[in-house]
Parts: C-alpha cells; sequence; structure tokens
C-alpha cells in the first residue's frame, strides 16, 4: 500500500459506523416488508387464499439468490436469510388471521390442564384465532367439571399416565354437539376412552412439537378423527390458521409410528447420556475437541435431560409397541458392538452397507440439511 492510500483509508471506527448506519437501514427495509406483509394478510384473508404458496417462495429463493451471485454475495448465505424472511411472513401470516373465514364463528374453548406447558400453548393458540378460552386446572375456579358442562369444545390436556381416568370422568359431562379432543403422544386408549366415554364428536390430537417454542409456524400436528366430520373439519381449520403443518392417519398406526419417532429417539438418547456419565470424561472436557456433529448430539441429549422424566417415562411406557422398539435397539447395539470388539471389518462394512440402503436416496438430503445445521452451530459456537 502506497503512502498517500494509508493517509486515505478511512479509520477502522468510521468504517463501523457506516456499517451500523447500513444495518439501521436493512432494519428499516425489513420493516416495511412487514409492513406489506400485513396487506398480503388482509388480501389473502378476504380473498380465501392460503397463507403458502411454495411456487411463489421458490420463486423468491431462485431470484435472490441469482441476484445475490451477481452481487458478489455468497447465495448459501442469502438463501438462509431469505428462508428465515420468509418463514417469519408465513408466522406473521398466521398471526394476523390469514387462513381464517371472516365470518368465523367464535367458540368457548375448555383447556382441561390449561396451566400446563402444552395446555398453555394451546389456550394461546385458541385465544389468538379469536374464541373464548376457559382454562381449567386442579387450582382454578373453574373446575373441570363445569368447564366440561359448558364449552363447544374440551381439550384434555393433562399428563399422560391420568389422560384415559380424566376422559371418563369428564367424558359424560361433555354435550352431545360439542367436541371431545386430546393432545397426548398416544392415541389407542385415549380415542377408545373419549368415544366410550361421550355420544360428542371426538379427535384425537397429537402436538409432535413442545411448549417451549420459539413460532408455531411449521410445527407438525398429528390427526386422529374418530367421530364428527364437521368437528373434524374445524379442528383442521384452526390448526391450518396458525400454520401447523397436519398428518392424519389412525390411532394404531399413530401409535406404531411414535414406536420410532418418540420412543426409540428418547431412549437412545438416553443410553447415550448414561454412557456419557459413567464413561469418567467430564462434558468441559470433551467440548474443548468437540466436532460439531458431537456438539449437536451433546447439545440434544442435554436438551433432553432438561425436561421432565416423568414425560418421557409416560411416553416411552405407555406405548404398545415400546417393548419390541427397544428389544430391536438392543439388538442392533449388539450386533454393532460384536463386529467391533471382534475387529470385523467386512461384518461392519455389511452391517453399514445395510442401514446405507435402508436410508436410500435420504442420505442425499441428509447430507445437505445437516450441514446446514452445522454450517449455523459453528456460526453461534
Amino acid at each position: 500500500m502506497t503512502m498517500e492510500a494509508e493517509h486515505d483509508a478511512r479509520p477502522l471506527p468510521v468504517l463501523r459506523a457506516m456499517v451500523d448506519t447500513t444495518d439501521r437501514q436493512i432494519l428499516q427495509l425489513l420493516a416495511r416488508r412487514a409492513s406489506l406483509v400485513r396487506e398480503v394478510a388482509q388480501y389473502k384473508r378476504e380473498h380465501h387464499v392460503p397463507i403458502r404458496d411454495e411456487r411463489r417462495e421458490r420463486f423468491i429463493i431462485e431470484d435472490r439468490t441469482r441476484n445475490a451471485g451477481e452481487l458478489g454475495l455468497s447465495p448459501a448465505v442469502i438463501e438462509s436469510i431469505f428462508r428465515l424472511i420468509m418463514w417469519d411472513s408465513r408466522d406473521r401470516q398466521a398471526a394476523l388471521r390469514a387462513e381464517l373465514p371472516l365470518d368465523l364463528e367464535p367458540r368457548t374453548v375448555a383447556v382441561i390442564g390449561g396451566k400446563g406447558g402444552m395446555g398453555s400453548c394451546l389456550a394461546r393458540m385458541f385465544a389468538d384465532l379469536g374464541h373464548h378460552v376457559m382454562i381449567a386446572d386442579l387450582d382454578t375456579a373453574t373446575t373441570p367439571q363445569e368447564a366440561a358442562g359448558v364449552a363447544d369444545v374440551v381439550v384434555i390436556s393433562v399428563p399422560i399416565a391420568c389422560t384415559v381416568e380424566v376422559i371418563r370422568e369428564l367424558g359424560p359431562r361433555v354435550r352431545p354437539d360439542a367436541l371431545l379432543m386430546d393432545v397426548t403422544s398416544v392415541k389407542s386408549e385415549p380415542v377408545r376412552a373419549m368415544l366410550e366415554a361421550t355420544p360428542a364428536s371426538v379427535v384425537g390430537t397429537h402436538p409432535m412439537f413442545g411448549p417451549p417454542i420459539h413460532s408455531l409456524q411449521g410445527q407438525r400436528v398429528v390427526l386422529c378423527p374418530a367421530r364428527g366430520d364437521a368437528w373434524a373439519d374445524w379442528v383442521r381449520e384452526m390448526f391450518r390458521a396458525r400454520g401447523l403443518t397436519i398428518r392424519e392417519t389412525t390411532p394404531e398406526r399413530h401409535d406404531r409410528l411414535m414406536a420410532v419417532v418418540q420412543v426409540l429417539v428418547h431412549f437412545s438418547t438416553e443410553v447415550m447420556g448414561r454412557a456419557l456419565s459413567r464413561f469418567g470424561v467430564s462434558i468441559d472436557e470433551t467440548l474443548s475437541y468437540t466436532s460439531p456433529v458431537y456438539l449437536m448430539e451433546l447439545l440434544m441429549t442435554a436438551r433432553h435431560f432438561a425436561q421432565s422424566a416423568d414425560l418421557y417415562a409416560s411416553i416411552e411406557m405407555s406405548n404398545p409397541e415400546t417393548e419390541r422398539v427397544t428389544a430391536t435397539f438392543a439388538e442392533a447395539v449388539q450386533e454393532l458392538r460384536a463386529a467391533v470388539l471382534a475387529g470385523d471389518r467386512r461384518a461392519f462394512h455389511d452391517l453399514f452397507e445395510e442401514v446405507r440402503g435402508f436410508f436410500g436416496s435420504f442420505t442425499d438430503a441428509a447430507l445437505e440439511q445437516s450441514g446446514f445445521l452445522i454450517d449455523r452451530l459453528v456460526e453461534r459456537s
């Protein structure tokens, strides 16, 4: 660098001030975009247009990443930014009730166990959608019995271990023209109990997320409609209006799938945590040498043990497929352990290729998406 260039170079504090000014301009543009999203939500509600338009989203990603490349920016980074912006846009539209009919009839919704984590989450959701919410819990002025007798919709959101007992007690109080639904992570027994306890409409639901989430946007919920088409349609409409992704199945198939999605995953996480706690190496020491993959596994394991033991015990002990799936897990551990301890590379290779074949083309998506997660994790660590 010449002496003249050194003299003309702007000082770092000046450059940082200019960056700050530019960032504030970016925030102002984002606020302007959010204002436009409000108008979009209004239009969609008046013209019955769904919130999500995947063709439009694909166009935005392709257009913005192409422009980014032309401007010398990283297309991958810009794609990440705009995916977050679009996620926020959908969430704003849902909060503005973009998918709700203008003539929606407010219902009275009683959330039994409404002071608990999931109960509170659902109570907020129904209130946000314009319904009258009654919270009935062990220490509320309104008793569960009173709430169940007057509400249009009765939501059972109590611990799994006592769900069937509460259903049997409150079900006979539910009006025949009303809806009884639960949010338990097992479905066969609760749905059967609801059908036996009341002549009212019955829908089993299972939110596939925990209460401590930032947004309902894009979260999954499983529906098991059991009696009453009109009320089942109402539940679908409410969940979609708040941005939830709905999957429908039978109670029996739900429980079989949850044996994998929940029981197997929770059980393997608990084995991981148990092994770490017994191996004799501290968490801090491993973090000094962590790989991104180990850090992801450790975060998910620690997150698991930061929550309720009773919750996970109920999930794992109440699923009818628990014995089978945990036995399969133990067999897999023994197969792999035997191959590794024997130094049998051929056996290890065969086991590895068998599982690779099971995953098939999903491995390509897994590499891409896990790479994205690793990049985000490294950024924050």
